[in-house]
């Protein structure tokens, strides 16, 4: 765990460790060997990239771009440049992160593009705790978060808020707890995509998931008094 808090990726319970350590590093062996063939033009490579990683990119620019129209297109547009721009791919090992800034990228375009696009965004305090009547800070109380379970499916109730709270984050920290938790990237390749700091990464990280935490709060003390 890092000091930006508790992730909201199933990788946290204790005895999960070295599974999830075994995951990522099978994950990123699967990414290397796919990136090699991609650049040595392999038969099959893109068809295997499109299959591997459609999904993800769409559950990213749903999640960054708020619309399935705008979503639908930029997944296809970063999926085409991909196809297109292989060969200026200099670290296969990063093949993930190199994705996701292109993702990330033809995303802000179509935002500002967008009549979907909001006209402000919401502001982050407006999710944070309120100061009491005597003027000390409320303290944020969490639900005990052992009863979420380890697999958050896309279509269950659970995953459905917690799609509904990323989305509701302003999108300087959407855009971290993205690529941080959804997409499980390091905290460097997350500074270098989106030309932050690293400490920049970490605080806005830490900050978005203390609202997430609370926006799920409810929920979860809900879930508790139905056992």
């Amino acid at each position: 765990m890092d000091r930006s808090g508790a992730s909201l990726s199933v990788c946290g319970g204790s005895g999960q460790i070295d599974a999830c350590y075994d995951r990522k590093v099978a994950i990123a062996a699967q990414d290397l060997n796919l990136a090699e063939e991609l650049l040595a033009g392999k038969p099959g490579a893109f068809e295997r990239f499109v299959e591997t990683y459609r999904q993800k990119i769409f559950q990213y620019t749903l999640l960054m771009c708020g619309q399935r129209e705008d979503a639908e297109e930029v997944a296809q547009e970063t999926l085409l440049k991909v196809f297109e721009k292989i060969g200026q791919l200099r670290e296969p090992a990063h093949l993930k992160a190199w994705v996701f800034r292109i993702a990330r990228n033809a995303c802000f375009m179509r935002r500002r593009k967008s009549a979907f696009a909001p006209a402000e965004e919401l502001s982050l305090e407006e999710l944070m705790p309120r100061p009491t009547e005597d003027g000390q800070l409320r303290r944020l109380e969490i639900a005990d978060w052992s009863a979420v379970p380890e697999t958050l499916a896309i279509n269950s109730q659970l995953g459905a808020m917690l799609r509904k709270a990323i989305e509701e984050l302003p999108e300087i920290y959407r855009a971290v707890i993205l690529l941080r938790d959804v997409e499980e990237l390091s905290t460097g390749e997350t500074a270098d995509i989106l030309e932050l700091s690293e400490d920049a990464v970490k605080t806005r990280l830490h900050r978005a998931r203390l609202a997430v935490r609370q926006s799920l709060d409810r929920y979860l003390r809900g879930e508790e008094r139905l056992q």
